[in-house]
């Protein structure tokens, strides 16, 4: 039999015209700069989440959900499945960078202005699908029904309920009750394997459309300062690179080195399991919440318990939902970026949250 990659290609090609998407792809542009660097990230996100959905694949044939059998569950993928363990760490490791590429991606976006017209949808699915990974990293925490998982879904609810009117409601439903049980589990197993994915998959499909539609945004001040100038001396090829092959080789070659980087963690850094969770235990001191809550939860710690009129913890969690609100909607209200102005304040505001954030997170962690 004559095997033959060309004729596979032309049989394929008849029915779904490929020769479409390579033109496409033939024709896409990358803008090429001093910033150019921060574009890789997006793709590392995706990476990631794409080995989070293997991994997770793998672990969903061994694990049982259920207060009785989750930690006996995790102990046998761990101790008796081959390579059980290299593959819980790695999705463990994995999570951890996913939101570290998500949140370096959301504010290398948000600092290049890439949210201004006509990109406010895109900014909008990738900070929907940013809480999502927040939401991915929470449910699965408690999944191995550890004692660390416990008592810091514990915590975590716990100060969910104390929003007014609507907290309470809040915390019974993601409990399942009104104490952590194994309901709680099944519950945020749910979450975890089939809502969020569910959720994630639509916001990705339409974020990764509109990327491809609008192409990558070009930071505010080279494109008013250069753009029109350079184009107009050099041609369209001086300032870009065909996004196929050059980009995506770029790419692909960053996701190797991640993976690398990844193997070496989940080999030399593995996951424990710690013990079992013990619902009528006390809870361990110095219990503390991953690191992306962590500058959260070290806030509300040195918040006074009263202010003014208002509970200090209520405040926190109501000024912080406040923030990430209106940080989700920052197309809408910096209105000068939109009409291709420079605002230093908006500038300001994203170098003090990511000072905040490292500070907090560092204090939280000593």
């Amino acid at each position: 039999m004559n095997f033959s990659w060309g004729k596979i290609y032309s049989w394929i090609n008849e029915r779904v015209h490929l020769e479409d998407l390579v033109e496409f792809l033939g024709k896409k542009y990358v803008p090429i700069h001093r910033h150019s660097v921060w574009y890789y990230f997006g793709g590392v996100s995706l990476f990631l989440s794409i080995i989070q959905v293997v991994t997770g694949i793998l672990l969903l044939l061994y694990y049982k959900s259920g207060e009785e059998l989750a930690y006996e569950s995790i102990q046998f993928i761990m101790s008796k499945v081959e390579f059980g363990w290299l593959i819980r760490s790695i999705h463990s490791w994995a999570a951890n960078l996913f939101v570290l590429a998500a949140m370096i991606h959301m504010f290398s976006v948000y600092f290049g202005k890439a949210y201004r017209k006509p990109r406010e949808m895109t900014w909008l699915t990738g900070m929907l699908m940013f809480f999502l990974a927040l939401g991915f990293g929470f449910s699965g925490y408690l999944l191995p029904w550890n004692e660390l998982a416990f008592f810091a879904t514990k915590v975590g609810t716990d100060i969910a309920g104390v929003i007014p009117i609507i907290g309470k409601p809040i915390m019974i439903f993601l409990r399942g009750g009104e104490e952590v049980t194994g309901a709680t589990l099944s519950r945020f197993f749910g979450f975890h394997v089939a809502v969020f994915p569910g959720i994630f998959t639509v916001l990705l499909g339409i974020h990764l459309i509109l990327v491809q539609r609008q192409g990558m945004s070009e930071p505010l001040g080279l494109e008013n300062t250069l753009g029109n100038e350079v184009k107009t001396i050099y041609g369209e090829r001086s300032r870009t690179m065909p996004f196929f092959p050059n980009f995506l080789l770029r790419d692909l070659l960053l996701w190797l080195i991640v993976l690398n980087l990844l193997a070496i963690l989940a080999v030399f850094f593995p996951w424990e399991l710690g013990k079992k969770a013990d619902l009528f235990a006390p809870a361990p001191a110095g219990i503390k919440p991953e690191w992306y809550f962590l500058f959260m939860f070290q806030t509300l710690k040195y918040l006074p318990a009263q202010l003014w009129i208002i509970d200090g913890e209520v405040f926190g969690i109501l000024a912080f939902g406040l923030v990430g609100f209106l940080w989700m909607l920052v197309p809408f209200w910096d209105r000068k970026s939109s009409k291709g102005e420079k605002n230093r304040f908006i500038n300001y505001i994203g170098i003090f949250i990511v000072m905040y954030i490292i500070i907090l997170t560092i204090l939280g962690w000593t």
